[in-house]
């Protein structure tokens, strides 16, 4: 048997792309595609997402090691950055860097037509998330968010209330 050894493309177009749905309750739902892995990138992310109106894909959340860049292709919606509110729509790009609450960001489908982006990150791991409006934190060690599942070591989330002293629970 031999083995082809022709290099892939390192093109893809974006209406190729099979999107897969994901959705929690009723606020929350996206239907999305990776971009980057399949087409061999393992330092950045990048996914094509679609929101329906009046949804969100995501909660509000800060990373505190990973930058993201949303390139807006169709549809207008809203993006909430810190305490602020921002108008999206197409042709605009946005970009959330690494912080805590004040650059926690999500991005909601506004108008009557879905909210269409290209999601980019860098893929720093280990990456802890804060969810200010929840008040809780999420850690990602082996992979980072939007990586291989298969490949976490540490996938955690938890109420900031719940937090003990560093030294709770050690031997005296």
């Amino acid at each position: 048997m031999t083995q082809d050894h022709t290099p892939r493309s390192p093109v893809v177009t974006l209406d190729d792309l099979d999107l897969s749905p994901q959705s929690y309750g009723t606020r929350f739902h996206a239907a999305m595609a990776a971009i980057a892995a399949p087409l061999g990138a393992t330092h950045l992310g990048a996914r094509l997402v679609e929101v329906p109106p009046g949804k969100a894909a995501w909660p509000f959340h800060a990373h505190h090691a990973n930058d993201e860049m949303f390139v807006i292709l169709s549809g207008t919606g809203e993006l909430r950055f810190g305490p602020d509110r921002y108008p999206v729509a197409a042709g605009m790009v946005a970009v959330c860097p690494a912080g805590g609450a004040e650059t926690a960001h999500q991005l909601i489908a506004t108008g009557t037509e879905p909210l269409r982006y290209v999601a980019v990150s860098t893929m720093r791991e280990p990456d802890v998330m804060a969810y200010p409006d929840s008040g809780k934190l999420t850690v990602f060690a082996g992979a980072a968010p939007g990586g291989d599942k298969a490949k976490r070591r540490v996938a955690s989330s938890f109420r900031t209330t719940d937090a003990v002293d560093y030294w709770d629970g050690e031997e005296l």
